[in-house]
């Protein structure tokens, strides 16, 4: 056989890096998704929302204090005026030791099993009930890159703390990107302040971003219409849920 008889092979086209994909999350989300289907990875993602959680958590204990933090949700509580000082300084304790552990446990642990649980559900949805052709590791990924905001998030926290007084700073608001941060938490309802709260900006950007992800998954089987309604209808029935929780128990 000549040189000429053999039909050289052309080398497959590269993908995209981990570091290529961080930007394009942001910038150019619909071919980077479409990336991450073809070649679906997660570490990289975790790491860095585990590591800015980190960041952001240690950094409220030593600016704001974590004294404070619990002082202020006790006061913030309904049954406040029912306790007596020394049941509240216990409450603070109690919450000082549990928020010294959480902020490194709560992220180390919190971001793999949260993306666990959303792959889970999503692939029920979009596989099971809309008979798409996704695989778990693929939605897995797709929650995993969908998480990469919360930096922003935790970044903008950090900056903010620097820039109040630590008094005035809000754990459970830091950012005023959702009504619920216009609101006063002690007159307003706690349906209606729990369900503001969940209508965040950076809530819906993930949510556009795990649909996109979604859609690129499953390719010309599942609609963007279809996979931005696969994922809002599970939060949907989360933020109602604790919305009616939080009405209930105030």
């Amino acid at each position: 056989m000549t040189p000429e008889g053999v039909q050289e092979l052309e080398p497959a086209p590269q993908g995209m890096s981990e570091f290529a994909r961080v930007t394009g999350v942001f910038f150019e989300p619909k071919k980077t998704f479409q990336d991450i289907a073809a070649r679906p990875t997660f570490l990289i993602p975790m790491i860095l929302v585990i590591v800015f959680g980190m960041a952001y958590s240690i950094q409220i204990g030593q600016r704001i204090g974590w004294d404070r933090v619990a002082r202020h949700q006790i006061e913030m509580s309904s049954r406040s005026q029912q306790m007596t000082p020394e049941q509240r300084e216990q409450g603070v304790a109690v919450g000082v030791k549990i928020a010294s552990i959480v902020q490194y446990v709560g992220p180390l642990f919190g971001v793999p099993i949260s993306n666990l649980i959303i792959a889970g559900v999503l692939l029920g949805i979009v596989a099971g009930i809309m008979s798409a052709p996704v695989k778990f590791k693929q939605v897995f990924a797709v929650s995993a890159w969908s998480g990469l905001p919360t930096i922003i998030f935790s970044l903008l926290g950090i900056i903010l703390m620097y820039v109040k007084n630590p008094d005035d700073f809000n754990i459970n608001n830091p950012l005023v990107f959702n009504p619920g941060a216009l609101m006063d938490p002690q007159t307003t309802s706690k349906f209606v302040y729990s369900l503001a709260s969940s209508l965040d900006l950076f809530t819906f950007w993930t949510i556009l971003l795990i649909a996109t992800g979604l859609k690129a998954a499953a390719g010309k089987k599942l609609s963007f219409g279809g996979a931005l309604f696969s994922v809002l209808l599970p939060w949907g029935i989360v933020v109602l849920c604790k919305a009616g929780f939080a009405g209930m128990f105030s």
